[in-house]
C-alpha cells in the first residue's frame, strides 16, 4: 500500500524531528564505543553512518518538497 502525500509528509517530519536526533546519539555512541578508532577510520565511519540512515527512508522523502500531486487546482476561478 502506497502512502499518500500527506502521510509521507507527516512521516518525514516525524523522522527528522524525533528519529534523526535519536539516530545521531546512537551513531556517535557506537563509534565512540569501538575501541577508540584513529581519525582516519572515524571519518569514513561517520560518512557511512551519515548516509546510511537515508536508505530505509528513501521512499518516504521522495517528492515531499514538491507540491501535492493529488491536489486539485482551480484555474477557472477569476
Amino acid at each position: 500500500m502506497a502512502l499518500s502525500y500527506k502521510a509521507r509528509k507527516r512521516w518525514a517530519l516525524l523522522i527528522l524531528l524525533v528519529g534523526m536526533p535519536i539516530y545521531v546519539v546512537v551513531a556517535v555512541s557506537l563509534i565512540d564505543s569501538i575501541a577508540r578508532l584513529p581519525i582516519w577510520a572515524e571519518v569514513p565511519a561517520y560518512i557511512l553512518l551519515g548516509f546510511g540512515w537515508i536508505l530505509p527512508f528513501k521512499r518516504v522523502f521522495l517528492g515531499v518538497g514538491q507540491p501535492d500531486p493529488e491536489a486539485t487546482h482551480d484555474t477557472d476561478r477569476t
